[in-house]
């Protein structure tokens, strides 16, 4: 298990360091950053100062290994960085002078827009985007399994063509189209009855007491817009694994003995079929966290899709580059955990 996971967690590395020097690449391709944060009339002594705070005084090459070091877990830090003390680190030893070896928090820099810490902000939307992220999967998984196994035992019957038909609109429908019928249907035409808003986000912070109102209706519309692909596939792969489990030996067996049909659904079959449904959940979670973009833009939905729109209309490549991170850790992570469940699941399976 241990070597296991160090060999993917390396493999993980390696992707998000790919990430890193992509995104890196492109944003300094397209200026100064410093022209960014202050813009193009500011004094030549401001503009440099910011430069040699962001160092992006030196040569290119060298701004990406400071950028390395700055997300690196271990590295020399120093008590003249303004910056400081807004990171958590353990002190190791010193190295001479004010510089010191540290075991530290990665140090994600500051937003160009807000010169907000973008950890930050990162904290501050990530809840928004996991909140939809997860009732969008809840939706799919609760009605996209049972469907599939309904769709699977009236194979060829209309039930099962009508379904068949459905899933099919939802897979070739993009997410942002369906937000827009969404929208059109339930908080236009029938927001009379629904009372459901075109925009707004879960919690609203009040003006004359502590605390927060919480409207569960904002989370409704860009739930069901988020979950109607990933519904749709679980639906589809739920039937067709089911279809090819119900027509192994041992179910055929299982009915010669006289089970019930349902416990020979629900016991025998659907744990066997529900392997690549489960990779299938797994790999839509991990893309809904980095695919809501869209359906946070439209819906007003305060989370990391509209924070990361946001910054790349403003070139802050500080929020993008941090979001594109956490993005690539929740990936890894995610994959990780899916091969230890298939081991629960499947104990065919090992980790190899």
């Amino acid at each position: 298990m241990l070597r296991f996971l160090l060999r993917r967690l390396g493999s993980g590395l390696l992707v998000i360091w790919g990430i890193v020097t992509l995104l890196y690449a492109i944003f300094h391709l397209q200026g100064n950053p410093a022209e960014m944060m202050v813009g193009e009339n500011t004094d030549a002594e401001t503009k440099a100062a910011i430069e040699r705070a962001y160092h992006l005084d030196r040569p290119p090459f060298q701004q990406y290994l400071f950028y390395l070091h700055d997300l690196s877990p271990i590295g020399v830090l120093s008590y003249d960085d303004p910056d400081l003390g807004g990171q958590r680190y353990v002190k190791l030893f010193s190295t001479g002078g004010t510089d010191f070896l540290a075991l530290k928090q990665p140090w994600f820099r500051r937003s160009f827009q807000s010169n907000k810490r973008v950890s930050e902000l990162l904290a501050e939307k990530l809840p928004g985007t996991i909140i939809l992220a997860v009732s969008a999967m809840l939706i799919a998984c609760l009605l996209g399994i049972p469907l599939g196994i309904w769709s699977a035992l009236q194979k060829e019957r209309f039930s099962d063509r009508l379904i068949t038909f459905l899933t099919l609109l939802g897979i070739s429908a993009p997410s942002f189209f369906m937000a827009v019928i969404i929208i059109r249907i339930f908080a236009v035409n029938w927001g009379d009855w629904t009372h459901f808003n075109i925009s707004g986000y879960l919690f609203e912070e009040r003006i004359f007491a502590d605390g927060y109102t919480v409207h569960w209706r904002n989370l409704v519309l860009p739930a069901l817009a988020l979950g109607i692909r990933p519904l749709s596939i679980i639906t589809q792969l739920t039937r067709a694994s089911m279809i090819e489990v119900l027509g192994a030996d041992y179910i055929r067996t299982a009915r010669a003995k006289g089970l019930k049909s349902r416990v020979i659904v629900l016991r025998h079959a659907l744990q066997n079929a529900l392997n690549p449904v489960l990779t299938s959940i797994s790999g839509w979670f991990a893309s809904l966290l980095a695919g809501a973009f869209f359906i946070e833009t439209i819906f007003d939905w305060q989370g990391l899709g509209k924070l990361t729109i946001d910054a790349l209309t403003a070139n802050d490549y500080p929020v993008i580059l941090g979001a594109a991170i956490l993005i690539g850790i929740t990936f890894v992570l995610i994959n990780i955990l899916v091969d230890i469940l298939y081991t629960r699941l499947d104990p065919r399976v090992r980790l190899a």
